[in-house]
């Protein structure tokens, strides 16, 4: 049985985001393979005990709440001087950018395997000399870890072409959602297939500004629904600059799945402006949810969708396909039913869990194998 402990994020249940949901349906599916299953979680979650459908929980000190972003580093060096104390098989680390810095405390005798996560230090909200951090962080993570885990052949092409390194290609999952229902839509004064939307963080290389500019010029009076917590520096911009604009429709933060899917399923227009990063999971589940999808045209984007998308680069494009495009019009369905079949063989949840379970058994296989051979 492999002792596996998922480090690196806030903790499951899942309640923040992508690596969170990650490490959620990983250690359910990892559990029913026999696996035993520990995850990190911060001192704060919602979730207080001390098992969770059988991953074992461990909640470690977490003052981000206190002090801000910097306590991330401090919540990771628990999880890590914790680890010290225990007994794993295996330790997997999702994404570098607060525990990399204390990568050369993990002891030896585990095996530490990273999912390298997106290029965070090309993320425009972040200053100058916290890029250069962040690509010292990169740099770190690639050094400590004994193998790596990239979701993107976007990323793997990197870590090649950078640090002549290898690493193995395990994307992110989604469920098919196939149980719509319009009443979701209620709350928010909406008619199946009569509106347009985004989902994402409000930061500025996902693009919000280009996309909301051409919805802006664009002329169509249909609601434009902005799903993302927008309490921040650059959400109270965006709302200032487009409040003359009703249509544009703030509504913050959204964390029911389930009333997600169904916003994605009945919009006529999915804007997907994400530009950093590899695959992204809401971007999965847009293609799971039947979306339309119009997405910001770079090679990340383009390996998930290929031709079966509309692209954008600047606002006067999103203004053109906002004036021109009807989900309904049959040219349409043939893009929906592809993405569709895409999360089917390629990147459903049982699919990739059982991708990281191969990716543990041979690198678990391999060490042991090694002592052997030095015995």
């Amino acid at each position: 049985m492999i002792r596996l402990a998922i480090i690196g994020t806030r903790g499951i249940p899942n309640n923040y985001g992508g690596f969170e949901q990650a490490a959620e349906y990983l250690a359910l599916g990892l559990i029913k393979k026999g696996y035993e299953v520990t995850v990190y979680n911060s001192h704060t979650h919602p979730f207080q005990g001390n098992e969770w459908n059988g991953v074992k929980i461990i909640h470690a000190q977490d003052p981000e709440g206190k002090i801000g972003t910097v306590g991330q580093f401090f919540y990771d060096f628990n999880c890590i001087m914790d680890i010290r104390k225990r007994n794993y098989d295996i330790i997997l680390q999702l994404g570098y950018t607060s525990s990399s810095v204390w990568g050369n405390l993990v002891p030896d005798k585990y095996i530490l395997t990273t999912n390298m996560d997106g290029l965070e230090w090309r993320r425009t909200k972040f200053s100058k000399p916290v890029q250069q951090f962040l690509k010292q962080a990169e740099k770190l993570a690639v050094k400590h870890s004994n193998y790596l885990i990239a979701d993107s052949i976007g990323i793997q092409d990197y870590l090649q072409d950078k640090y002549n390194v290898g690493s193995v290609f395990i994307p992110y999952g989604a469920h098919l959602f196939d149980d719509p229902d319009h009443t979701d839509l209620q709350p928010y004064d909406l008619t199946p297939y009569q509106y347009n939307m985004l989902i994402a963080r409000l930061e500025p290389e996902n693009s919000i500004d280009v996309i909301l500019k051409g919805v802006a010029e664009s002329g169509v009076d249909k609601p434009f629904l902005v799903v993302g917590k927008h309490e921040t520096k650059y959400g109270i911009y965006l709302k200032e600059k487009y409040a003359d604009f009703p249509n544009i429709r703030f509504v913050g933060g959204i964390y029911s799945l389930r009333t997600l899917n169904n916003l994605r399923y009945f919009s006529n227009l999915y804007f997907h402006g994400h530009t950093v990063g590899g695959t992204n999971p809401s971007l999965l589940e847009a293609m799971a949810s039947n979306s339309l999808i119009c997405a910001n045209d770079n090679p990340f984007n383009r390996y998930v969708l290929g031709d079966d998308a509309l692209y954008f680069t600047t606002h006067t494009e999103v203004a053109q396909h906002m004036q021109a495009v009807d989900k309904a019009e049959e040219k349409y369905q043939h893009y929906i039913e592809e993405n569709r079949r895409k999360i089917d063989e390629i990147y459903r949840w049982d699919r990739i869990i059982d991708q990281y379970a191969a990716h543990f058994e041979d690198i678990y296989n391999r060490k042991y194998q090694l002592k052997k051979d030095l015995a």
